[in-house]
């Protein structure tokens, strides 16, 4: 029977029930043929597939609207679900659609401008709203399941129900769950028969589980509305039920690396990248379809501590550059199927070309947005670009500080806090953003900011600053003074992400690399005198960090001075706007630099 997605939504938050489906197809079959005149002794025997996509943050088209050309990297990759499409229809009419499944491990809904016109520009909550176009490209697709990402709740709860209300396939969140009644307020589970040609069905269970960092990342729409307990306890609660209900295979998608780390430190007691620790301590998964962190995993496997069996985990590659393929194979005995082995490898998406089912459904939305980003919006005297931002102090940054300061001091003045220095953090979210010289675009100015961050300001003192610093220059690799350096090879210290490192405008100091961790922060000064570690400073912050993104010192705890509920993307494009103009040679200066011993770096 197929879903009734409407008589579903009515009771979901109340029960916080699974969603049971029963599959059609006939499965052919794996057995041997019959022997001379009786039938072969050989055990029943039965094969499936699960394909895997995760984080595909918006992407339908080959397409980055950034740039406004095709999508293209160092590497070749490609991007998008009409290419991810293809491979699934090559698959099912390889192994035949009855014996495959198709889930993902959640970030769907943002991500690109596509994603963000939907949600901001032409809103599917509207009255007569749009479709979203990735509830549209799934459900051509035929999605199964898939698990809540952090990010789907950046837009807030309703834009993210009148998503669910609009996809042909459940979300699903076993640890998201209704603030007052504790119950799951999203199906934690999928189920769904496989039919086999041996007159047993094959019942595969999936549960969804998401990022605990959401209670930090987006406080200020789930506060009071949902909690996230941790992966390993509620997996530990749902893997015994559907076990119990019947199922033969489970398989869990997560929305959560399998490092075993978390960026958030102890601001919460659950891990942020938890998807090894489940497959290590919950018995009964069989496989585990990670997302998260945006690497690429074809195949890892983890032993569980209480059966000693091992549980595979893979996952594909973000934007949807690689498919994931879940292989099993089934054996009946004992009057049940138990997996006999399973294996995972990815495919490359650039190995396809887009699907036109799905390009030409999505035509008009597409060329919607296109048309929204090349707005132009200003002009600027000098080009400008993050190609060096994460090693030197670069005017583009410089302009995102500038924004920043100036919206805090104004909404700061004439109040209790309005005499006290304002600061700015910045990170280079991308290496390829630019301002070019003349007409500057939104695609120009959102370029700077493509996450859906809003500004606060928060009270520091000058020790806490240094602290704060410190801690970001963890970011670079140590390198003694007097050898070579090699930019390439200078960041990303510990897997620091460039989004976790910050600049901090408003204040002048050099970082000596050649120094260990903890003691990099060196001739700290605010307007030319070293700084007071007791006096008191305003962090222009975005709410990522603010809220703990990062674990940077301090800041979490820090009192709030002001929030603000616009993002600090459309903040710049106001600000271009205003000025008409943006000239460097009234901004840009160089406040902070790399050394080493006390010799410029660069």
């Amino acid at each position: 029977m197929p879903l009734n997605r409407r008589k579903f939504l009515g009771t979901s938050a109340a029960t916080g029930v699974g969603v049971a489906v029963t599959g059609a197809a006939v499965a052919p079959s794996t057995a041997s043929a019959h022997g001379s005149g009786k039938p072969a002794r050989r055990k029943r025997r039965y094969s499936f597939t699960v394909l895997g996509t995760t984080d595909l943050h918006g992407n339908v088209f080959n397409w980055d609207y950034f740039t406004d050309k095709e999508f293209d990297d160092k590497d070749h990759n490609d991007v998008g679900l009409a290419k991810i499409s293809t491979l699934v229809n090559r698959i099912r009419k390889e192994k035949g659609r009855g014996n495959t499944l198709l889930i993902d491990a959640g970030d769907t809904i943002q991500g690109t401008q596509l994603s963000y016109y939907y949600a901001k520009v032409d809103p599917i909550t509207a009255k007569r709203g749009p479709v979203h176009p990735m509830a549209q490209a799934m459900n051509a697709i035929g999605y199964d399941a898939a698990a809540l990402g952090n990010h789907e709740f950046n837009y807030g709860i309703p834009v993210l129900r009148k998503f669910e209300e609009q996809c042909d396939f459940p979300l699903l969140g076993a640890n998201a769950l209704d603030a007052k009644t504790q119950k799951p307020a999203f199906p934690p589970y999928f189920m769904k028969r496989l039919r086999t040609p041996h007159g047993r069905d094959v019942k595969v269970a999936v549960l969804g589980l998401t990022n605990p960092g959401i209670a930090i990342w987006d406080k200020a729409n789930v506060q009071g509305k949902m909690t996230f307990p941790g992966l390993e306890e509620q997996a530990a609660k749902w893997v015994p039920k559907l076990r119990s209900m019947g199922a033969d295979v489970v398989i869990v998608s997560a929305h959560s690396g399998s490092s075993g780390t978390s960026s958030y430190g102890d601001q919460l007691p659950y891990v942020e990248n938890a998807a090894g620790l489940v497959a290590e301590q919950v018995p009964g998964i069989d496989a585990i379809l990670v997302g998260h962190a945006h690497t690429e995993i074809p195949e890892y496997f983890v032993e569980n501590k209480a059966t000693g069996k091992k549980v595979v985990l893979s996952e594909p590659l973000k934007w949807g550059q690689r498919l994931t393929l879940f292989d099993f194979d089934l054996v009946w005995a004992k009057g049940r199927w138990t997996v006999e082995k399973v294996g995972a490898k990815v495919l490359n998406s650039n190995t396809v070309e887009e699907d036109k089912k799905v390009t030409r459904l999505l035509t008009d939305e597409h060329e919607k947005v296109v048309a929204y980003v090349n707005q132009v919006i200003g002009s600027s005297t000098a080009a400008m670009s993050t190609a060096e931002g994460p090693v030197k102090d670069v005017a583009i940054i410089d302009l995102i500080n500038l924004v920043q300061r100036e919206t805090v001091a104004a909404a700061l003045k004439g109040g209790a806090y309005a005499a006290l220095p304002v600061l700015s953090q910045a990170s280079c979210f991308s290496r390829t953003a630019q301002i070019p010289a003349g007409d500057v675009t939104i695609r120009d100015a959102a370029g700077l900011y493509p996450f859906e961050n809003t500004l606060e300001a928060r009270l520091l003192t000058g020790a806490q600053v240094k602290e704060y610093l410190e801690f970001s220059a963890r970011y670079y690799v140590q390198t003694p003074a007097g050898g070579p350096v090699d930019p390439a090879k200078l960041t990303n210290a510990e897997n620091i992400p460039d989004y976790n490192y910050d600049a901090v405008s408003g204040l002048a100091y050099e970082i000596d690399i050649a120094k260990p961790v903890g003691s990099r922060i060196v001739k700290l000064s605010f307007e030319g005198k070293a700084i007071d570690p007791k006096a008191e400073f305003v962090l222009a912050v975005n709410n990522y960090r603010a809220s703990g993104g990062g674990n940077f010192p301090h800041i979490a705890g820090a009192k709030q001075l002001w929030a603000n509920s616009e993002e600090i993307r459309n903040t710049i494009i106001g600000w271009v706007k205003a000025k008409g103009t943006v000239d460097p040679g009234q901004f840009a200066s160089v406040d902070w630099k790399l050394t080493r011993d006390g010799t410029p770096v660069f």
